[in-house]
C-alpha cells in the first residue's frame, strides 16, 4: 500500500489478508463516452476470478488499468500491493498477461518470437531462456508447430502462443483477456487444465470471458460488469444461490407435476433437469404435499441454484441509456509486450 513518503506504493509488500487486485473509483473517460465509471473491485490471493460483462461493459479498459497499459482518468488500481501505473515497474515482472490477444512478429517462428521475448524477461539467465522456451511451448501444446512462422498460425495457436509468453517464468498473477477465443474444443480443454494447475499452485487468476460454461468451470470468484461498473462481485458459489429459490423435482411425469402445482398456485416449469418450482411464494414441503397428494410420483427433490446464465442475464439487462463501451479506438495503448 501506498504512504505518504512512498506514493507510487513501489516499496509495497502484500499480507494475506491484500487482494492481489484492487481497484477504487476507478473511471476512464474517452472524451465524451464513459469506458469504466466507478469501478470497485477486488481481486482475492489465490483465487481465479472471472471477469464477465456484455460487449462495451468496461472489462478490456478495466484490466489495462490495472496493467498499467492505461492511466486513469479518477480513481486508483493497484496489482499485488503497488499503486499502477506508477509502480509498473516492480508489479509486473511477477504478473503474466495475455491482453487483447496476442501481438508477435509474423516472419519470425513461434519459437523465435517467444525467444525474443525471453531474452527481455529479466527474471530468465540467459542459460535458462531455451528451456523455459522450451517448456512454455509443451506447456500449450505447440511444440510440434515451433518452427513455423506465426502468419501462418491459425487464430487459437495464435492463442495458445500468447498463453506461452505470459507463463515463461512463473508468476505470481496471470491475467487472461478472453483466452480460448479461436480455440477449438480441444483446446478450450487444454486452458482449462492450465488454468487448474495454476490454482493448485496459489497463482491468482484473472480470466475475462464472454463464455459462461468456461467461466462455471473453472473459476472460484466472479466479478459482473456492465455499463462500466461492477453490478455483482463475489465467490461464484454464492452469487449462484442467490438468486430465487427454487425445488428441482425428478418425476417419471413432468407434465402433470407442473399442472397440479400450477392448480395450487405454485409456479413451476419444465427444465431438461426435472421440474422446476418457484418457493417464493410456496415452502418445499408444500409443494411436496401438493404433488403426492396429486398422485405424482417424486423419485428427488433438492435445491434449485440459479445457474450463471440466468444469473448474467438478469445483472446485465439491455439499457437504453447506456452509452458506455470498451474504446475500441484505444488499441494502440495495448502493446502486449508492456505488460511483461
Amino acid at each position: 500500500m501506498s504512504t505518504d513518503s512512498d506514493p507510487a506504493g513501489v516499496g509495497a509488500t502484500q499480507d494475506a489478508s491484500t487482494p492481489a487486485a484492487r481497484t477504487r473509483g476507478l473511471r476512464k473517460t474517452y472524451g465524451s463516452t464513459v469506458a469504466v465509471d466507478n469501478v470497485d473491485l477486488d481481486v482475492p490471493e489465490g483465487s481465479v476470478l472471472g471477469m464477465l460483462g456484455p460487449n462495451g461493459s468496461g472489462k478490456t479498459t478495466t484490466i489495462r488499468m490495472l496493467l498499467g497499459l492505461v492511466r486513469p482518468t479518477e480513481g486508483e488500481a493497484q496489482l499485488l500491493g503497488h499503486s499502477m501505473p506508477d509502480a509498473a515497474a516492480h508489479a509486473l515482472p511477477e504478473v503474466g498477461a495475455l491482453v487483447e490477444g496476442p501481438g508477435f512478429h509474423p516472419f519470425l517462428s513461434g519459437r523465435d518470437n517467444l525467444l525474443r521475448i525471453a531474452a527481455a524477461e529479466p527474471r530468465l539467465a540467459r542459460s535458462e531462456i531455451a528451456a523455459a522456451v522450451g517448456g512454455a511451448l509443451e506447456r500449450v501444446g505447440l511444440t510440434g508447430a515451433a518452427a513455423r512462422k506465426y502468419r501462418g498460425y491459425s487464430l487459437g495457436m495464435k492463442q495458445r502462443l500468447g498463453l506461452a509468453a505470459a507463463l515463461l517464468v512463473p508468476r505470481r498473477m496471470v491475467v487472461l483477456d478472453e483466452p480460448t477465443n479461436g480455440l477449438d474444443p480441444s483446446g478450450t480443454r487444454e486452458i482449462r487444465r492450465i488454468i487448474a494447475e495454476l490454482y493448485a499452485a496459489g497463482v491468482t487468476v484473472l480470466v475475462s470471458s464472454h463464455l459462461l460454461a468456461e467461466v462455471e468451470a473453472t473459476c472460484t470468484h466472479v466479478a459482473v460488469l456492465h455499463a462500466g461498473t461492477v453490478v455483482a462481485q463475489g465467490e461464484l458459489a454464492e452469487l449462484l444461490e442467490s438468486g430465487s429459490p427454487g425445488l428441482i423435482v425428478s418425476t417419471p411425469e413432468g407434465s402433470e407435476a407442473v399442472q397440479a402445482l400450477r392448480d395450487n398456485r405454485i409456479l413451476s416449469r419444465l427444465t431438461p433437469d426435472g421440474v422446476r418450482v418457484d418457493l417464493t411464494t410456496a415452502t418445499a414441503p408444500v409443494a411436496l404435499e401438493t404433488l403426492v397428494r396429486a398422485g405424482v410420483p417424486v423419485y428427488e427433490a433438492r435445491r434449485a441454484r440459479t445457474g450463471l446464465e440466468d444469473l448474467f442475464a438478469r445483472l446485465t439487462q439491455n439499457d437504453p441509456d447506456s452509452s458506455t463501451s470498451d474504446d475500441p479506438a484505444d488499441t494502440s495503448e495495448t502493446d502486449m509486450e508492456a505488460v511483461r
